[in-house]
């Protein structure tokens, strides 16, 4: 069985997310690399292939996280930007590019 997200905690003194799964797997991102890496298609294309890291050019925060379905957390930066979703898989996949 695939882990699940079972907490999710900004950290808004450091500008980071601590990601806590099922497996007792624990990740922290910087709110930039969460935005730099937004997978929606508006800053990603409609493609869906070969992310790209895409920087802002200045610090975001999260200002607040929704979970979608099961399966995925979506954000609203303080830039207003906040369509992106970010599937688990997508967030585990990411998280080597985080340390």
């Amino acid at each position: 069985m695939e882990p699940v997200l079972i907490e999710a905690r900004r950290l808004p003194e450091e500008r980071r997310l601590r990601l806590t799964w099922s497996d007792g797997h624990v990740a922290e991102y910087s709110y930039d690399l969460l935005r730099g890496w937004c997978p929606c298609a508006g800053c990603q294309g409609h493609t869906g292939l070969d992310l790209r890291y895409l920087p802002t050019g200045k610090p975001v925060t999260i200002e607040s996280i929704q979970p979608v379905g099961n399966y995925a957390l979506s954000f609203a930066f303080s830039d207003g930007h906040g369509t992106g979703i970010y599937r688990y898989d997508f967030l585990r996949e990411i998280e080597s590019l985080a340390t």
